[in-house]
């Protein structure tokens, strides 16, 4: 009897422990790294999380968007492992760690069949004032302008505001659009069209075939090359922030997203490598 008990009992210890084995397995087979803000980069990061998924079986990298201001505000109140932030931080954000992972820069976009070859800081002004409303007032065709405004709360938003000494409310659009790729779409269906977005994204869809086209900024070409030598005057970091240190799997895909084992995604993306 008694040889029965101590089997038994064996046999109950020993189940427990498989049970709790096959839990702590299975949820370090079901980890998730939450990534969540700018439009701009998460492209970039949904393939960066692939090629780190394939390094780290069990492990789900979710990528998710809305602007940059989301990812700051989700990785303050720890929503999100890890923001996305299309532009420098601002003072009342300086308590949250930053991670470049690459430049981009942001251009102003037009229709490919429009004339207009290039537009001067205080044309632009005037076009988003409401000043100007017609392309043949900046040598144009006769046709009224259709302005493209970014959503609150977007990263690109507030690079181009401080950019041209802009407030958000002055400006007269007469469409908002969310991410990049919205913008691209409606200027590629719009020839009277006039947006601005990032330099990667543009990039990358003109040379797809997309009929647009990208205006230079103080007679330096909008493109790659220029970001890359510091010569276009409207650039900006690809950031990554996180609430305090990271630890554990957020500081490895941080450390793998800075690595050059992703330089070739990065340029895929038409983007330029940050230096470490």
């Amino acid at each position: 009897m008694k040889r029965f008990l101590v089997l038994t009992v064996g046999l109950l210890l020993l189940s427990l422990g498989s049970w709790i084995g096959w839990k702590t397995i299975s949820r370090a087979q079901n980890r998730r790294l939450v990534l969540t803000g700018s439009s701009t980069i998460a492209p970039l990061a949904v393939e960066i999380g692939r090629r780190f998924e394939a390094l780290h079986p069990g492990l789900r990298v979710d990528v998710q968007t809305g602007g940059s201001s989301r990812g700051i505000a989700d990785a303050r109140r720890g929503i999100a492992d890890i923001g996305m932030a299309s532009r420098r931080l601002k003072t009342s954000e300086k308590e949250l760690l930053v991670h470049t992972i690459a430049r981009d820069g942001i251009c102003m976009v037009l229709h490919a069949g429009n004339p207009v070859s290039s537009l001067s800081d205080s044309q632009i002004v005037g076009i988003y004032t409401g000043k100007i409303q017609n392309w043949k007032e900046v040598g144009g065709k006769d046709a009224a302008i259709f302005v493209l405004n970014k959503a609150e709360g977007r990263g690109t938003l507030e690079v181009f505001l401080k950019f041209f000494g802009l407030e958000n409310p002055s400006i007269h659009a007469d469409a908002i659009v969310g991410d990049n790729e919205q913008g691209i779409k409606t200027i590629a269906g719009n020839p009277n069209a006039i947006g601005y977005l990032s330099i990667g994204t543009a990039e990358y869809d003109q040379k797809h075939g997309v009929p647009i086209k990208l205006l230079p900024s103080h007679a330096v070409q909008a493109s790659t090359e220029t970001l890359a030598a510091g010569t276009f005057p409207i650039s900006r970091p690809l950031n990554l922030v996180t609430k305090g240190v990271p630890s554990g799997i957020a500081k490895t895909f941080i450390e793998f997203c800075q690595a050059k084992d992703v330089h070739d995604l990065i340029k895929a993306h038409y983007f330029v490598p940050a230096t470490r």
